[in-house]
C-alpha cells in the first residue's frame, strides 16, 4: 500500500510541479516555432504515459495486494488486450514522429533566397566567413590551413578573393532573411548551437554540415558549443547579434576581405631566421593555442617578448630567450597566472627554438606596438570575445553580473556587508578572482577568465571610459 501511495504522490507532485515551475523555454528568436511545438507534443504524450503508467501500477498493487483468500488466475494470452496496447503504442509513436519528420523536411530544404555564411570551429573558438560581392564563398581545404591563411580559402581560387573574413567569436546576421549556415571543424568534434534559434549541429572534422533559419527578433544572442571538445570546452563561446540589413551591410563592409588579409600577413619584413621560426610554429602545431591576438587560449604572443609575466606561483619572471627555451621544452616549469596547464612538451632542436623565438619577438613587437595604441578598443574587443558581455552590461541595465558603467571609482556594498570603492585593484581581483568580494545582490558564478595581466589591464581602462 506504501509503494501505491508514492506512486501516486511522485505523479500528482510531478504534474504540479511542471505547470509551477519557474524554468520555462528561452525565447525563441527565429523561425523555428515548430521545434518548439514539436517539444510540446513530445512532452504532453509522454506526461500522459507517464500518467497512465504509473496510476496503473498503483491500482494493480493496491487491487492485488496479498490476500491469502486470493487464488491467482492463470491467463496465459489476452488477444483483445494485446491488439489495443498495439494501436494504442503505434498511434502514439506516430503522434510523436510525424510532426518531427515534417519539420526535418523543412529543416534541411533551403530557401533559394537564403543567404550564405560559414562557421569555422576549433579548440576552443569561432571565426566566420561570408561570401563578397559575387555571392560566392570560394574553396577551401585543410592544406591551405596557416597562420596566415587561418580559414583554409584557396589561394587559386578567384570566387573566394572577396570573401569577407570574421576572425573572432561574433557572428552579426540580417533580419528577416533566411541564412545556410556551413559548418566545419579545424580539429575536433564541436557543434554550433544558439538556444533561441532552436538549431543545433555538429560539425565533425573533415565534412562540411549545415543547418538553416531565419532571425526574427533583433538583439544578442549566445553561440554555444554543445559538444565537449577538449579541457577549454566551458569558454567556447561566441555572439551572434541581430540587426537591421542596413546595419549590416555597413558592418560587413568594416571587414577585411581575403586577398587584403593575405597582402597584410605579408611576412616580408620578417628576418629570414623569423620567418623560419613561423614555419616552426605552423608545422608544430603552436597556432591551435597562440597567435598574435587577444583571444587566444595559450598567453598571447602580442608584445610577449621583453614584458613581465605573472606566474601562477605569484612571481613575475621576463621573457627572454631562456624563458622562452624553458617554456617550449617544459611548458608546466612556469605556468603564467590564468591559463592552464595543458600545453605538451614541445620536441625542437636548439636551432627551431631560436627560430621560433626570433618570430615572437619580430612579430610580437610590431603588432604589440599597434595595441599600445588601441588599448581601450582592445578592452572593447576582449570583453566581447571573453564572453564578459554575457553577464555585464556597459550600458547600465541589469544582467547576471554588475554592470560596468559608472564601475569605476563608484562605492559597492559587499555580500559581506563591508563597503568598497572600486579602483584599479579591486577590479584587478575581481578579475582574476572573481569569488573574493561578491557584490550584494549578484551570485558568486564568475569562472577565472582566460586572460594575462596584459588583457586585464585593458579592460580595466576599457570600463574606466564608461
Amino acid at each position: 500500500m506504501g509503494i501505491a501511495i508514492a506512486l501516486i504522490l511522485i505523479v500528482i507532485g510531478s504534474v504540479v510541479f511542471h505547470f509551477l515551475s519557474p524554468w520555462v523555454m528561452t525565447p525563441l528568436a527565429s523561425n523555428w516555432g515548430s521545434i518548439d511545438d514539436i517539444m510540446v507534443i513530445t512532452l504532453i504524450i509522454t506526461g500522459i504515459v507517464f500518467i497512465a503508467i504509473n496510476f496503473f501500477i498503483a491500482f494493480a498493487v493496491i487491487k492485488y495486494r496479498h490476500d491469502k483468500n486470493r487464488k491467482a488466475k492463470y491467463e496465459p494470452e489476452n488477444k483483445k488486450l494485446e491488439i489495443w496496447l498495439t494501436i494504442v503504442t503505434s498511434v502514439g509513436i506516430i503522434a510523436m514522429l510525424a510532426p518531427g519528420l515534417a519539420v526535418y523536411s523543412d529543416f534541411v530544404n533551403v530557401p533559394e533566397d537564403a543567404s550564405v555564411v560559414e562557421v569555422v570551429g576549433q579548440q576552443w573558438s569561432w571565426s566566420f566567413r561570408f561570401p563578397g560581392t559575387d555571392n560566392q564563398l570560394g574553396k577551401s581545404a585543410i592544406e591551405n590551413i596557416s597562420i596566415d591563411n587561418p580559414f583554409g580559402v584557396d589561394p587559386l581560387d578567384p570566387t573566394g578573393q572577396d570573401d569577407v573574413l570574421v576572425v573572432g567569436n561574433r557572428l552579426v546576421l540580417p533580419v528577416d532573411k533566411p541564412v545556410k549556415i556551413l559548418m566545419r571543424s579545424k580539429d575536433v568534434l564541436h557543434n554550433f548551437y544558439v538556444p533561441q534559434f532552436r538549431v543545433k549541429m555538429d560539425m565533425v572534422p573533415g565534412t562540411v554540415s549545415y543547418i538553416w533559419l531565419t532571425p526574427t527578433v533583433i538583439g544578442e544572442y549566445e553561440i554555444l558549443c554543445a559538444e565537449f571538445c577538449g579541457v577549454g570546452h566551458f569558454n567556447m563561446r561566441g555572439y551572434v547579434k541581430v540587426m537591421q540589413q542596413k546595419n549590416f551591410d555597413e558592418w560587413l563592409l568594416e571587414k577585411p576581405t581575403f586577398a587584403a588579409s593575405m597582402i597584410n600577413n605579408s611576412s616580408e619584413k620578417l628576418s629570414v631566421l623569423a620567418q623560419s621560426g613561423q614555419e616552426v610554429a605552423k608545422t608544430s602545431g603552436c597556432f591551435a593555442c597562440h597567435n598574435f591576438t587577444d583571444s587566444s587560449i595559450g598567453p598571447t604572443w602580442k608584445g610577449l617578448f621583453g614584458k613581465t609575466q605573472i606566474l601562477a606561483n605569484g612571481q613575475s619572471v621576463l621573457v627572454d630567450e631562456a624563458y622562452l627555451k624553458e617554456s617550449i621544452l617544459n611548458p608546466a616549469a612556469k605556468l603564467v597566472t590564468g591559463f592552464a596547464p595543458i600545453m605538451p612538451a614541445m620536441l625542437l632542436t636548439d636551432l627551431q627554438i631560436v627560430a621560433l623565438s626570433a618570430y615572437i619577438k619580430e612579430k610580437g613587437a610590431d603588432d604589440q606596438t599597434q595595441y599600445n595604441n588601441n588599448v581601450t578598443l582592445s578592452g572593447a574587443a576582449l570583453a566581447q570575445s571573453k564572453g564578459c558581455t554575457a553577464c555585464h552590461s556597459q550600458d547600465g541595465s541589469r544582467m547576471l553580473g554588475p554592470t560596468w558603467q559608472g564601475i569605476f571609482g563608484s562605492q559597492r556594498q559587499l555580500a559581506s556587508g563591508q563597503n568598497i570603492v572600486v579602483d584599479d585593484a579591486y577590479l584587478k581581483e575581481s578579475i582574476f578572482q572573481p569569488n573574493a568580494k561578491i557584490v550584494k545582490g549578484f551570485p558568486p558564478v564568475m569562472p577565472p577568465p582566460v586572460i594575462n595581466k596584459q588583457e586585464a589591464l585593458a579592460l580595466i581602462e576599457f570600463m574606466k571610459t564608461l
